[in-house]
């Protein structure tokens, strides 16, 4: 009986396989729906920066009416865990199961790294929301490749050039050991080191190890001119808090790129006053988007937005510049590309476009911790773009 099955069924079961799997895509055209795919860490050290995200993402679309090319949003969700082991499977489903038009995610630029393959190999549009891995729009760029955050290379080459401007000579840098640390140590080095200063001593841990004492120790037998970390979420709060118990927060001046501080200062408290980073946002800067977006978000979310729900409205912007170029006809896809490559984001951080590698063009702003803010003390770099090594559109 199974082998009569097996021989002579399946070539019918196919058939009718085949013939539900057109009908289904015609229903999902005829619903007229977009469908946006959220691949983001729901739970773990990361979890309120997808939250964040999110609810950034969301905020834009309600304040369309609810569409976006006049079709309206349905959602999707997987929670990536920040697993980059997880990251492709995660992604098929998304593209393959759920069928979405757009993936939006993520933070981790190890994740980052599985998503952007799968997207290719499928040819999906992908808005990244935060995630700086340098590879996505470098080495691994592509047409449908779109990120509405930053490199990670970038906010470090902004310190480095504070630091640099400030005279500091002999500086020791501190991140996780993955991509995100490791390249934004890069790109700060870059910057530092090429107008006179060195990095004596790069020190790191993996990620998302959380045992920080032995390696402060250690900066502080060097004593260097100055630190540079890289850390975010919850590793964040408590680096900042051990950096102040070892009573290192008056002696060694301590710098960071933005993510040290960003969505972190309540739990940080008074450890983190003083501190200055760069990024692309900060708390308080004076144009009339910021403003309004920051009492909106508040208003909906009960909540004080932070460079990750930023990142994620401006995703839906981007996302918004495609689909009403087609008039929510995701199908037309070359033409959402084309539409989302000339796109000027009107940005909370400022109003942003996109270099050819499809990253943000913005200003980077040294930001300086007073109370639950990080206010703007000027712009560190101007327009400053990713130098996308390795990309070939």
């Amino acid at each position: 009986m199974h082998r009569f099955t097996s021989r002579g069924l399946a070539p019918a079961c196919l058939a009718i396989a085949a013939s539900f799997a057109v009908a289904a895509g015609a229903s999902a055209q005829g619903s007229g729906k977009i469908k946006v795919g959220f691949m983001l860490p729901y739970t773990g050290t990361y979890a309120s920066l997808g939250n964040a995200i999110e609810n950034g993402f969301r905020m834009y679309v309600q304040e369309q009416g609810g569409k976006l090319g006049g079709r309206e949003i349905e959602y999707f969700k997987v929670d990536d865990e920040s697993d980059p082991a997880k990251a492709p499977e995660n992604a098929t489903k998304l593209i393959k199961r759920d069928q979405v038009d757009v993936v939006v995610g993520t933070v981790h630029s190890g994740v980052q790294m599985g998503i952007v393959k799968v997207a290719k190999e499928n040819n999906t549009l992908l808005i990244i929301p935060n995630a700086g891995v340098d590879e996505a729009t470098g080495p691994l760029c592509g047409p449908n490749i779109f990120r509405s955050s930053f490199s990670n290379w970038q906010p470090g080459y902004a310190m480095g050039h504070v630091l640099a401007e400030r005279g500091m000579k002999k500086v020791v840098t501190l991140t996780w050991k993955y991509a995100a640390g490791e390249q934004s140590v890069k790109g700060f080095k870059e910057a530092f080191e090429a107008r006179g200063g060195k990095v004596v001593k790069e020190l790191s841990l993996p990620f998302p190890n959380v045992e920080f004492q032995a390696l402060i120790t250690e900066v502080a037998s060097i004593k260097p001119d100055a630190v540079f970390v890289f850390f975010a979420g919850g590793g964040a709060v408590k680096f900042v808090k051990d950096w102040a118990a070892a009573g290192l927060k008056d002696k060694i001046p301590l710098y960071a790129s933005g993510f040290l501080t960003d969505g972190t200062l309540e739990a940080q408290g008074a450890a983190a006053q003083g501190l200055e980073t760069t990024l692309h946002y900060a708390d308080g800067l004076a144009n009339a988007r910021d403003k309004r977006f920051r009492l909106d978000y508040a208003k909906t979310y009960k909540l004080q937005p932070d460079v990750y729900a930023v990142q994620g409205y401006d995703a839906a912007q981007l996302l918004a510049a495609g689909a009403g170029a087609v008039k929510g006809d995701m199908s037309r896809k070359a033409e959402v590309i084309k539409a989302m490559e000339v796109a000027r984001v009107d940005s909370p951080r400022g109003a942003f476009t996109l270099s050819k590698a499809h990253n943000p063009v913005q200003d980077f702003y040294l930001r300086k911790v007073d109370g639950r803010e990080n206010k703007p003390g000027g712009v560190a770099v101007k327009a400053l773009a990713d130098p996308a090594r390795g990309c070939r559109l």
